[in-house]
């Protein structure tokens, strides 16, 4: 079985660095619009949208990439974009390392549930007026990474907090909808990743892990 690809650090030519901003036309321009390989990261990554056309494939659910979009990716999820023009918009990275640094609490980041860490993560679509105010964020963010201020880190976590709040505000799920069967299953996920954590290196079947957490296989299967 072919490993899937993995890469470790933020930004490729400094490993030093926790946090980076590049532009989608950028990076469609640096593979020549050739689609990487499907892949994971052991960072988080945000992937706001301006003008897009193709899909966008994450632990192999398929979606439509579109324009004024918001994909957020967990560390380890399989992801991978097909492009069928060039895209406009943004995409940042950041590790857990930069979360600490910066004061952002990781109970934040989960009661967010933008970031999934597992299974089913459709985009976030945007009005324009949401996608205004996120894009304004992004660039703001970017002048600061490609500033020689000080404390620009401390600013860019800041912003990027502002960020995730608007994101959140943005969702169309209300909290009427938010039910206690959509808590319930955010409960399950993270279980069933604590549990990874522990004993990936023993138990290899997914029904190990479903005996432990005292459901079927096949509804952890459907749930993941």
């Amino acid at each position: 079985m072919t490993s899937i690809k993995q890469y470790t650090s933020v930004h490729p030519k400094n490993t030093s660095l926790s946090f980076d901003i590049k532009k989608m036309e950028t990076i469609y321009q640096q593979r020549n619009g050739k689609a990487d390989e499907p892949h994971r990261h052991d960072y988080y990554t945000i992937l706001l949208t301006d003008i897009a056309a193709g899909k966008h494939l994450i632990d192999f659910h398929e979606f439509s990439l579109q324009g004024k979009q918001v994909y957020f990716i967990s560390p380890d999820q399989v992801h991978q974009i097909i492009e069928t023009q060039p895209s406009q918009g943004w995409v940042m990275t950041f590790s857990t390392q930069f979360i600490a640094e910066n004061n952002i609490e990781k109970c934040f980041i989960e009661d967010l549930h933008l970031f999934q860490d597992f299974g089913y993560t459709p985009p976030l679509e945007l009005d324009d007026e949401a996608f205004e105010k996120l894009a304004e964020l992004a660039e703001q963010i970017a002048l600061f990474v490609q500033s020689d201020k000080k404390f620009k880190y401390q600013a860019v976590g800041a912003l990027l907090k502002l960020f995730l709040i608007h994101c959140n505000n943005a969702c169309s799920i209300s909290k009427e909808e938010n039910t206690q069967s959509v808590q319930a299953a955010v409960v399950l996920i993270r279980h069933f990743k604590d549990l990874l954590e522990k004993h990936h290196k023993e138990w290899h079947k997914v029904n190990q892990y479903a005996t432990h957490m005292h459901i079927t296989a096949d509804y952890l299967n459907t749930s993941i």
